[in-house]
Formats: C-alpha cells, sequence, structure tokens
C-alpha cells in the first residue's frame, strides 16, 4: 500500500466511528469475528482498544491486523484504523 493510499483513507475514516471495543478480555474469538465481518461490510473500520499502555496496545493491533489479514492504517491513542478490501 503507498503512503498516497494510506493517506486518502486516514481521511475517509476520519469520520467513522469505532465499531469494534477491544476491553480486559483482549482479542478474543468474537472480538476477531466482529472485526471480520466489519472489514467485510464496510473495508475501512475504527477499532477502540482500551488499554493504556502503549507499547501493549501497539502490539495489539499489530495482531489484530495480523490475524485479520488487514492493513494498518492509523493508530492515534486508542483507536486505530484498519483496511481490507471486501471479497465481494
Amino acid at each position: 500500500m503507498t503512503t498516497k493510499q494510506r493517506q486518502q483513507l486516514k481521511g475517509k475514516a476520519h469520520s467513522l466511528k469505532p465499531i469494534v471495543f477491544i476491553g480486559n478480555n483482549g482479542l478474543t474469538d468474537n472480538v476477531k469475528m466482529e472485526i471480520d465481518r466489519g472489514l467485510e461490510d464496510h473495508e475501512l473500520i475504527k477499532i477502540r482498544i482500551q488499554e493504556s499502555d502503549r507499547v501493549v496496545r501497539k502490539k495489539l493491533f499489530q495482531e489484530i491486523c495480523d490475524v485479520v489479514l488487514a492493513y494498518p492504517i492509523q493508530l492515534v491513542g486508542g483507536v486505530g484504523v484498519i483496511y481490507r478490501a471486501s471479497k465481494k
């Protein structure tokens, strides 16, 4: 993914609300399914990660992207944006 494509996706994501919230239980199977469903329906989604440690939050964000085969677009504070082209 090019820098220009990432910038365009960041612009589109600006008005989105997080559709998945990851709390104390971390990346459960249900959370993975919701993220996968959100990506299939919308391609570009926001995720809120309720973790105060920046290093853990960054690692969890990358793990999410690896598990659902999505591109990490942006992680600002506890809100991450990921993208995956729909298979439809």
